[in-house]
Parts: C-alpha cells; sequence; structure tokens
C-alpha cells in the first residue's frame, strides 16, 4: 500500500459505495439512509495496478457539540489530518449545498492534497452539479459514478504519479501472515533463527465482544487518543475498522467491531451485517481479545465468539472489562477461571486477563498476554525433538488397534506456524479416532508450552517399505473359487 485515501463529504452522498468499489468487495455498509457509516474505516484498496489504503468517513455534519453527529464530525477531521490525500465528494444530483462550502474551507485549511469528486454524475443528470463544482475552488472536479464504475480511469490518472512518493512507507507497516515452513526451517527451533533477519510487522489484533462491552473505549485507551465512537449507547460501532499506532513499544493494527448479538436478537438490516462485518475481522487478526463483561461473563454468544475465533486459527486472549466495578475481585476471580476451564475446554491455557478500558488498569498486563499468545502462536519446533516426544506418547500410551491392527504414528514434522500446524505420517489415518488426537494435542500443549493457541494436526499415510504392497495376487483359495465358478 502506498499512500492512503480518505473520502470524506456530506452524509449519502455515495461515500461507502465509493470505498467498497475501490476494495473490490462490499466491506462497509450501504442503505439509503444516510449516516449509516459512524466511524472510521479501513480498506486495502486496487485500482488496476495501484494499491493504496482507502478510508471510509462518516458524513460531514455541521455540528461541533458532543452528540453522536458531533463526535463523528470530529472523527472524519482525524481523518482528513492523517490522510495524504483527500477525496471531497459531493452529489452531482443535487449540486453544491452550504454545507458543501463549509466543509470544502475546512480542507482547503487542513488538508495536504484534495480530489474533488463529483459522484451520481452519470449521463445528464449530473452535468449541473460538475458545473457548480468549480465554485468551491477546489480545482478541476472528476465526474464519477460509484455505483456505475464510471470515472475510475480518470481517478487512476490523478492517483498514479503519486504512488511511489510514499511506497517505501507502506511497505515497511504492511503485516506478513500464513507463513509456511521450509523443510531448512523445519529442523530447527524457533530460537535458533533467531539470527535470521525479520522485518519489523504491525501485530494485528482483532477486539470483539458483546454489545456495550467496552471494546471501542478499550481501544481508545490502548491508543491514547479518542479515535473511536464511544457511548452508553449500545451498538455505536456499527462496521469493523483498524487503527496502527505504537502500543508500549509494539507496533500494532487493531481491529474494532460491532458487537455481535444472539442471531434472534440481530433484526435490523445494519445490525446482520454488522455481524458478519465482525466475523470478518477476526480472520484479518493475529491475535483476538475476546472481551467480557464482568457482570455477566460467559454467556452463550461470548463462548461462540471465542470458539469462532479458535476454529479460525487466532491466537485468543480473553479479557475481562469492567474489573474496576467488581467488589469481591478474588471470589470473581476464581468463578471466572471455574467458568473458562469448564466452558471452553479447546482453549485451555488461553490467557485471562483482567482490565478497565475506563480507568486503564490492567493494560499492561494485556499487552503482555497478547505478546506471549502472538509468540506462542509463530512458536517453531525441530523435528528431531517432535519425533523424541512422539516416541514417548505412543510409548506411554499406544493407539488403539481397530480390527486388531495397531495404528503406527511414523513420523511428525512442524509444516506451519501462526497457528502451528504439525503432520503426522502413520497407518491408516482415517481410522485414528478424536480421543487420540486430542490426546496428542494436549500433550503438545503441555510438552511444548504452547497454551490457548490452536494446534492443527493433519495425518498422512505413509506406505510401508514392502514393494509388493499394492499388487494383486491370487491366493490359493480365491484360485479355487475361481475354478469351481468355471
Amino acid at each position: 500500500m502506498s499512500f492512503t485515501l480518505a473520502i470524506v463529504g456530506r452524509p449519502n452522498v455515495g461515500k461507502s459505495t465509493l470505498f467498497n468499489r475501490l476494495v473490490g468487495r462490499k466491506l462497509a455498509l450501504v442503505d439509503d439512509q444516510p449516516g449509516v457509516t459512524r466511524d472510521l474505516r479501513e480498506g486495502d484498496a486496487r485500482l488496476y495496478d495501484l494499491r493504496f489504503t482507502v478510508i471510509d468517513t462518516a458524513g460531514l455534519e455541521e455540528v461541533t457539540d458532543d452528540s453522536l453527529q458531533g463526535r463523528m464530525r470530529r472523527l472524519t477531521e482525524r481523518a482528513v489530518d492523517m490522510a495524504d490525500i483527500c477525496l471531497f465528494l459531493i452529489d452531482g444530483r443535487v449540486g453544491v449545498m452550504p454545507s458543501d462550502e463549509v466543509f470544502a474551507d475546512i480542507l482547503r485549511k487542513r488538508a495536504a492534497r484534495v480530489i474533488l469528486g463529483v459522484n451520481k454524475a452519470e449521463g445528464r443528470a449530473g452535468e449541473g452539479g460538475a458545473i457548480e463544482a468549480w465554485s468551491l475552488g477546489l480545482g478541476e472536479p472528476l465526474r464519477i459514478s460509484a455505483e456505475h464504475g464510471e470515472g475510475m480511469d480518470d481517478l487512476y490518472r490523478l492517483l498514479k504519479p503519486l504512488e511511489g512518493e510514499f511506497a517505501e512507507r507502506e511497505a515497511e507497516n504492511t503485516p506478513v501472515t500464513d507463513v509456511d515452513i521450509s523443510e531448512e526451517d523445519a529442523e530447527l527451533d524457533a530460537d535458533e533463527n533467531a539470527h535470521k533477519p525479520t522485518a519489523k510487522k504491525p501485530l494485528q489484533i482483532a477486539v470483539i465482544g458483546r454489545p456495550n462491552a467496552g471494546k471501542s473505549t478499550l481501544i481508545n485507551k490502548i491508543i491514547g487518543e479518542d479515535r473511536l465512537l464511544t457511548g452508553p449507547e449500545a451498538g455505536i460501532t456499527r462496521d469493523a475498522i483498524s487503527v496502527r499506532s505504537d502500543w508500549l513499544g509494539t507496533p500494532i493494527r487493531i481491529f474494532d467491531t460491532a458487537g455481535m448479538r444472539k442471531k434472534a436478537k440481530v433484526v435490523e438490516k445494519l445490525e446482520k451485517l454488522s455481524v458478519a462485518d465482525g466475523l470478518r475481522a477476526v480472520r484479518f487478526a493475529e491475535v483476538v481479545v475476546v472481551l467480557l463483561d464482568v457482570d455477566i461473563p460467559f454467556e452463550q454468544q461470548d463462548l461462540r465468539i471465542a470458539d469462532y475465533a479458535e476454529s479460525e486459527g487466532r491466537a485468543v486472549v480473553l479479557a475481562v472489562n469492567k474489573w474496576d466495578l467488581e467488589g469481591e475481585k478474588q471470589e470473581k476471580l476464581a468463578e471466572l477461571k471455574e467458568m473458562f476451564d469448564r466452558l471452553l475446554p479447546q482453549l485451555r491455557g488461553a490467557p485471562l486477563v483482567t482490565v478497565s478500558a475506563k480507568t486503564g488498569r490492567g493494560l499492561d498486563r494485556l499487552h503482555d498476554a497478547i505478546r506471549r499468545a502472538h509468540d506462542t502462536w509463530n512458536r517453531r519446533i525441530a523435528t528431531n525433538r517432535l519425533n523424541t516426544w512422539l516416541g514417548a506418547m505412543t510409548e506411554a500410551h499406544p493407539p488403539p488397534a481397530p480390527g486388531g491392527h495397531r495404528i503406527k504414528l511414523r513420523y511428525i514434522t512442524q509444516a506451519k506456524t501462526r497457528p502451528p500446524g504439525f503432520v503426522i505420517k502413520c497407518s491408516r489415518p482415517d481410522e485414528l479416532p478424536e480421543s487420540y488426537k486430542r490426546y496428542l494435542v494436549n500433550g503438545l500443549r503441555d510438552h511444548f508450552d504452547m497454551p490457548g493457541t490452536p494446534i492443527r494436526l493433519f495425518f498422512r499415510s505413509q506406505a510401508t517399505d514392502n514393494p509388493w504392497r499394492e499388487r494383486k495376487f491370487h491366493t490359493p483359495s480365491r484360485l479355487r473359487k475361481h475354478m469351481d465358478k468355471k
């Protein structure tokens, strides 16, 4: 990603529609009602051979108080400050409104570069608005149709010359995920590879949980600024958005997600889209923080969220918020740990941290837990150590013998990290019961100190050294049956 483009303008001028077109997917919520977008939202845009970061913003409102609209305006102004380029959209069918003139003046003072876009300008309907746009004093208007894709080539010609200016800076911050282990690296432990140079990439974190658990408040406290909307209203965050920052010396990219409710309660069209958006953010993260409310922890939806993160192969950290409001802390902590072990056995050993997003207490412990979970998620174990462990495990508890023929586990090696994935060569892998697979996973987790992180085991069949294994011969009994039929 070479530069950052912020799309700004009045409500309902088509900012989110253009955002979705640039990222190539329907990531931002789009609806006929104005004000659907409430937060700043980042996406990876693609325009022909151009790659850049695009920011969808809330509609600019002429409000400066502490109301929801006022806070939305301040977020949009912050996006203008941090973006390399601002694309200011007006509605070509409506023309220039008084509020457009106000915001054009703001952009002239605050934005480094401004491109004026006249949206909904397909056909003759937008001609009047395109002519009026000259009066804003922001240069030649760019006529586009975000819905139909018209004008994208003209936008490309404006952005292409700016690509090289920011390319080097963005290359340093792009995270790398899904790393395979080569055969050479599989022979070494992670600490033996420590001397190899690695690029410093931001650690990607998603904060998920039920509505009003305090996700946006927690992220604002972590990054040290009011970047995300917060308030007593449950469900203020509708989109999953990401913020880059530095947290106690750790470069991070942290995702805030819309609160996830039980399916029966997701009745509004916008909230249905928000739940899917939050689940999508989990797949983009490396570490998932499941934020619980201390008053109502481990409800059914919390368990589903944590299980979903584990099934997607992400490192998981559980954080119990609003700890400052809890009176009997020791008793409550013991109760939480008992519930965690009983209700989420698949995450056995995952960190459980108590925090207060409002006061900031416990955030240093949360930071350390996330770093440890991320390190475990990247754990690499040498093949010789793995096979020594496998021999001890099979000797202590031999594999079952379905049909009187014992399954033999011959060899194990690590094939992946992020999360750790291991391949075991064995006879008749399809007949190995799930209980024995769990025995091996728990053994890996305990012996190699990998608490909480998802562990993937892949069983592959391995032929014996018998060269006649696959050849078929008539035994005497078969031969006699054949003769009898004759």
